[in-house]
């Protein structure tokens, strides 16, 4: 099959996975710029039959006709393939593998990565998560060229988020970030390709990096601090969520805590979902004889 050339002749090589990483391709394809080939995850089984999937960036790109690569590694066999097309740079988004330098060094405009953070803070793996853990006010999305340090290359661009209200909830910040940091992009490109934007190093003095966050560090104490208990329940509402230990009938339950916001200073508890049962009001829940220890 024939590769396919973007605007103005660019030919560019995609690399996503998930559902959001389409969001990134249908504002290319607006833009007028459609990948030569796409680099994505192999088929994984789901369902409860276990079946085979593809991932949703490889039906977007059988969809549209281009070529699709959905290597278990980034291999020689990997890098002839893409040398093939000829392609001007590279773009890796919601990829979930490393890439290796023989592959991002191989396009001359080199491989942009984007992180949603406003680099050089919160480097890593969970930036949104980390910004709002640490009640910085403010979020932001990062176009950088790709070099062998996690999200150490210069910088394209960055863009402030904007956020209605703070702490804001980082399951609904990670799809603004997606729709936002596309557009950011799109702008980019046209400067980019005709030699007119250069990439400017970080600050590396005063980077930071994104804490490891585990299960664990969701449990609540619902007697201590008000603001960071808010604060855990936005930011892990996408990940490890939040949980606290309540009493009811002599025993004790594990009670995963889905959304709050503050009231006169305090937290106001508004869904939960106690163990083994579904989600419920935190006002039906406590009708319920339950007490928080």
């Amino acid at each position: 099959m024939p590769a396919r050339a973007g605007q103005a002749g660019a030919r560019f090589a995609f690399f996503g996975t998930p559902e959001l990483a389409t969001v990134f391709l249908d504002e290319l394809e607006r833009s007028g710029y459609m990948p030569s080939i796409i680099v994505t995850t192999p088929d994984q089984k789901r369902g409860r039959g276990m079946a085979l999937s593809p991932s949703p960036v490889k039906v977007w790109g059988q969809e549209h006709g281009i070529d699709v690569l959905s290597p278990e590694t980034l291999d020689d066999s990997v890098a002839e393939a893409l040398r093939l097309h000829d392609c001007s740079f590279f773009l890796v988004i919601y990829y979930g593998k490393i890439l290796p330098r023989s592959i991002f060094g191989i396009p001359p405009l080199g491989t942009i990565n984007v992180h949603f953070s406003l680099l050089p803070r919160w480097k890593g793996t969970s930036p949104i998560r980390s910004a709002i853990l640490a009640d910085d006010g403010k979020l932001g999305t990062s176009l950088l060229l790709m070099d062998e340090k996690i999200d150490h290359g210069p910088l394209f661009a960055q863009k402030e988020l904007p956020t209605p209200v703070w702490p804001p909830s980082a399951k609904e910040m990670e799809r603004v970030a997606t729709i936002e940091s596309a557009a950011l992009l799109s702008s980019v490109l046209p400067p980019l390709l005709r030699g007119e934007l250069q990439p400017q190093e970080q600050n590396h003095d005063i980077e930071t990096h994104c804490p490891k966050i585990e299960k664990a560090d969701g449990e609540l104490d619902l007697s201590a601090d008000v603001r960071k208990n808010l604060l855990k329940i936005k930011a892990f509402d996408s990940s490890v969520g939040t949980f606290a230990h309540f009493e009811r009938g002599g025993k004790e339950i594990r009670v995963a805590i889905l959304d709050a916001h503050l009231e006169n200073g305090k937290l106001a508890i508004d869904t939960v979902k106690p163990e083994g049962k579904k989600e419920m009001l935190y006002a039906d829940f406590l009708r319920s004889g339950a007490k928080p220890l």
